[in-house]
């Protein structure tokens, strides 16, 4: 008979013995991503949730555990998975501890004694005779006295005896049936026959930023106080404070390199640019240097590093952009010239986007013929600001550039430092950005600035919190980006805004705005139906009044204040949207496991008109009792209303405030027969 590509005889004749095949069978394990080629994410403190099926032919109990470890280490924590009834699907969980790299599989058994033990049970109940189950029952415990040692072993021993003691059958059964003998016995479970799932899964663990912050976008040339003056690191640093008092974790800035002179793009993106004007930030490159410098009109390597400790002291954390390209003049291009495409004429293709052309930009060749040193080269700039205090970036179009190389050099990044977290600014197909997490990318710009109604918004977010998207992508909810000026924001005014900033702040643990634009309500287009910025940033130097009527930032602090304080809010898998008989109002629920705190977000998409709905609340998965009022508590106004039921009115005017972000509180009393709300 032919085993695993030998017969029995073969076994029994010649080289190692054949270890007897398990009779169990391990299937369908989720969370695993391509069959577990790629690894889960999670946060340090999180769970992971395992469900598989796990069955054997037969009536045997079977005995199932999950088991993970630090990658590297050589012993295993484990936890019981608990079988549903009926359909062979069992569950466990285990919570992540540390950083790094967490394995995990399932292993299950046959528990023969277990089975010995239930079938003694179900014979003695129906009044058979159980002689011959009492001496099998000895067998069993005399085993496991084997497997156990100290007092365990000398108590099962004793034990033994008494099951295969002739007479007294009723003391044998009783002993048989005792529950300490069950419980002594789980501790050293006979799993030679068992069966290990391999390969073994994966889950990559960072810290609490790969998951939950506020970004805050803004250019450092841009923040003199001086109109008409170029901004530097020391003004940049100076504006951190203003930040900080909004409530921002996050300061992410555009390239800080020089600026290539070769074809430098004008005002509102023209070719016919003055002497005087600064170009585009992400044209990297030259004579004062590449990738490893900074702009000399922003100052120095030590006044960036100046910056960064003096955002660290306001809890602030500065990402930096990275974008793999180059200006005519950047110092590889000379140097590398092997690392660039060329045409049939010897000359260097410039980026195109048909029928744009960025001719102020070469991209790099990852399929030259040093593409050794090329990769060598781009893991060291990274490496470069690690050495200068940068734990997060931001990085340009990765979609561009192979996914291969981002397996490899995120990997080779996190070895060293596992606290550096990259974001992916890849607007493109889905399965390419999902392709882009799945090889390592914490975090993902996502298609949220372009979803605006009810549905698109309840489809989208259905797709990225409820399937194995939510396992390795997480999406950063910029509401604007300097090359994002959403239709929506154009003619909606302040409401708009106001829209747009509490639904990216609620409905993901993630979220960014491109700081003074937004903040001032900017929204006027370079022509009607561009995306650009009018006068935008990215190619000349603004002047920004933090001061200007109308602008959000009182709003902006209490948003990211009701964010900090409900726990709810700093998870994605956890959003739940909830009926409402109005497409114009959309309503969702964030909640912790143990339902202490719950925040039901409704808004009104409509800029520019009330709208009233009846938002429908699940109150039974929310531990509230039918027909007992609980109270509504909103985070913005501080206003407190009671509801009861499932069914509750609201009505939301957008130029007093388009949204309610609502702590539900249940009624508990007091020994005083006094009723408060938590």
């Amino acid at each position: 008979m032919a085993l695993f590509g030998r017969t029995v005889s073969q076994s029994r004749e010649s080289g190692p013995a054949l270890k007897a095949p398990s009779r169990v069978i391990i299937e369908a394990i989720h969370p695993a991503i391509d069959g577990g080629l790629f690894p889960i994410k999670r946060t340090v403190g999180e769970e992971v949730v395992v469900n598989a099926d796990v069955f054997a032919e037969g009536h045997d109990i079977l005995k199932v555990v999950l088991k993970y470890r630090l990658l590297g280490a050589t012993d295993w924590r484990e936890t019981p998975m608990v079988a549903q009834p009926y359909n062979d699907r069992w569950t466990g969980r285990f919570t992540v501890d540390q950083r790094g790299t967490i394995e995990y599989t399932i292993e299950g058994w046959i528990d023969r004694f277990e089975s010995w033990h239930d079938e003694l049970r179900r014979k003695t109940e129906a009044g058979q005779d159980v002689a011959s189950e009492l001496l099998e029952g000895a067998e069993h415990v005399l085993t496991g006295a084997r497997r156990a040692s100290g007092e365990d072993a000398k108590w099962l021993g004793a034990r033994c005896e008494v099951l295969a003691k002739p007479g007294d059958q009723a003391g044998r059964i009783q002993a048989g049936l005792d529950p300490e003998l069950v419980a002594i016995m789980a501790k050293t479970p006979d799993r030679t026959r068992g069966f290990t799932h391999e390969p073994y899964l994966q889950v990559i663990v960072e810290r609490e930023r790969a998951r939950y912050g506020a970004w805050y976008e803004m250019f450092p040339r841009s923040t003199s106080p001086v109109p008409g003056e170029h901004g530097t690191f020391k003004t940049t640093e100076d504006r951190l404070p203003y930040v900080a008092s909004m409530g921002f974790d996050v300061v992410y800035l555009p390239p800080i390199h020089p600026i290539g002179r070769a074809f430098r793009k004008g005002p509102n993106n023209t070719l016919t640019p003055g002497p005087d004007d600064p170009g585009s930030p992400w044209a990297i490159g030259g004579p004062e240097g590449g990738h490893k410098s900074v702009h000399p009109q922003l100052g120095t390597l030590a006044d960036f590093d100046h910056l960064v400790a003096a955002a660290r002291k306001l809890n602030l954390e500065i990402a930096l952009d990275i974008a793999f390209q180059c200006s005519p003049d950047h110092p590889y291009v000379k140097e590398h010239p092997g690392w660039f495409r060329h045409r049939p004429d010897g000359t260097i293709k410039y980026a195109e986007n048909p029928p744009k052309k960025y001719q102020d930009i070469y991209p790099i060749d990852f399929e030259c013929e040093d593409w050794e040193a090329l990769y060598a080269e781009l893991r060291d700039v990274f490496l470069f600001w690690v050495g200068h205090g940068v734990t997060i970036f931001r990085v340009d179009n990765p979609h561009t550039k192979p996914f291969r190389f981002w397996d490899w050099v995120i990997r080779e990044i996190r070895d060293r430092n596992p606290d550096v977290i990259f974001l992916a600014e890849a607007f493109t197909r889905p399965k390419l950005m999902l392709r882009l997490a799945k090889g390592g990318y914490p975090q993902s710009y996502s298609y949220f600035t372009w979803r605006n109604t009810k549905q698109a918004i309840e489809q989208y977010f259905t797709e990225l919190t409820r399937t194995d998207a939510v396992e390795t992508m997480r999406p950063n909810l910029f509401a604007n980006t300097p090359d994002i000026n959403n239709d929506f924001l154009h003619h909606g005014g302040r409401p708009a805004f106001q829209i747009r900033l509490v639904l990216a702040a609620t409905l993901g643990a993630t979220y960014g705005i491109y700081g003074p634009p937004f903040e001032q309500c900017v929204g006027t287009p370079v022509k009607p139906g561009s995306e650009e910025y009018l006068d935008s940033e990215k190619y000349q130097v603004r002047h920004w009044d933090l001061d200007a009527p109308g602008n959000l930032r009182a709003f902006i602090t209490r948003i990211n204040q009701v964010r900090r304080d409900n726990l709810a809010l700093h998870f994605d898998r956890n959003l739940q949207f909830v009926a409402t008989d109005n497409e114009q109002v959309i309503a969702y629920l964030k909640k912790t496991d143990d339902n202490a705190n719950v925040v039901l977000t409704v808004v009104n998409l409509d800029p520019r008109n009330t709208q009233s709905a009846w938002v429908r609340v699940p109150f039974w998965d929310l531990n509230l009792t039918h027909g007992e009022p609980y109270q509504v508590h909103d985070q913005i106004s501080d206003a407190r209303y009671l509801w009861a039921g499932e069914a509750n009115f609201v009505q939301l005017d957008p130029h007093s405030c388009p949204a309610h972000i609502f702590r539900i509180r249940r009624k508990v009393k007091t020994e005083r027969d006094f009723d408060y709300f938590v």
